[in-house]
């Protein structure tokens, strides 16, 4: 998907939250395409609402703690995951959104005994699988990057970020031709060329993860796509 994918989908899921701001599916995914365009003080300020409107919903918890994460208030991010969080009923994308959290502060290995234990509720859950393996991208354990993220490749439900956090260990490891193959696969000749220009630019970076969004599990889809939008009501 690519920014006018999601230009798309902010046009589709704006007016419908203008429209009708207590909607769950709604406010998760205008949050979610507001995020994936770089406007993160306004998809934490939807997402703060959506929390004041569904105050025990695990699903709009996790998002509002990434999306604290992202404008940087770790300490409000993991406050928000942790209040959600019940440990005799334990919830794995609250599990993800904090490990996703304590990646961004440092704290690799705890971060990782979360990623872990939320697979052990989802066994082969490919964004869990895929944020793990960005955990190991930031600690330069690239072989074990790899390896975690082709596992997660190869889930059914994998989707294109997925498999451009593969091309990016790929690449970081040295192997620039293969993950340039691995970026484009069988997309069309335009996207396909998006996809490998995305890629050399996040080798480029001193520190992709910044750029590189964390797998989240409720991405807004653009409208033509609708029908399997993650965020149901």
């Amino acid at each position: 998907m690519t920014s006018q994918d999601f230009e798309k989908a902010l046009a589709y899921w704006g007016p419908r939250y203008t429209a009708n701001p207590k909607d769950k599916a709604t406010e998760l995914n205008y949050a979610a395409a507001l995020r994936r365009l770089d406007r993160l003080d306004q998809a934490a300020a939807v997402l703060q609402k959506a929390a004041i409107y569904h105050p025990t919903d695990r699903e709009v918890l996790a998002a509002y703690g990434k999306a604290l994460a992202s404008v940087g208030d770790f300490n409000g991010a993991l406050a928000v995951v942790q209040r959600a969080q019940t440990p005799d009923q334990p919830d794995w994308k609250l599990l993800s959104a904090e490990a996703a959290i304590r990646d961004q502060i440092g704290q690799h290995d705890v971060a990782r005994r979360l990623y872990k234990q939320a697979l052990q509720l989802v066994p082969n859950e490919p964004s869990v699988l895929s944020n793990l393996g960005m955990s190991y991208v930031l600690t330069g354990e690239l072989k074990q990057a790899e390896a975690t993220l082709r596992e997660a490749a190869a889930q059914p439900k994998a989707d294109e970020r997925i498999r451009q956090n593969l091309a990016l260990a790929v690449g970081l490891s040295g192997r620039l031709q293969e993950a340039e193959k691995i970026a484009a696969g069988d997309l069309p000749p335009e996207q396909a060329a998006a996809n490998v220009a995305y890629l050399k630019s996040m080798l480029a970076e001193q520190t992709p993860w910044k750029k590189l969004k964390a797998t989240d599990t409720g991405d807004a889809r653009p409208p033509q796509q609708l029908t399997d939008s993650p965020a149901k009501s």
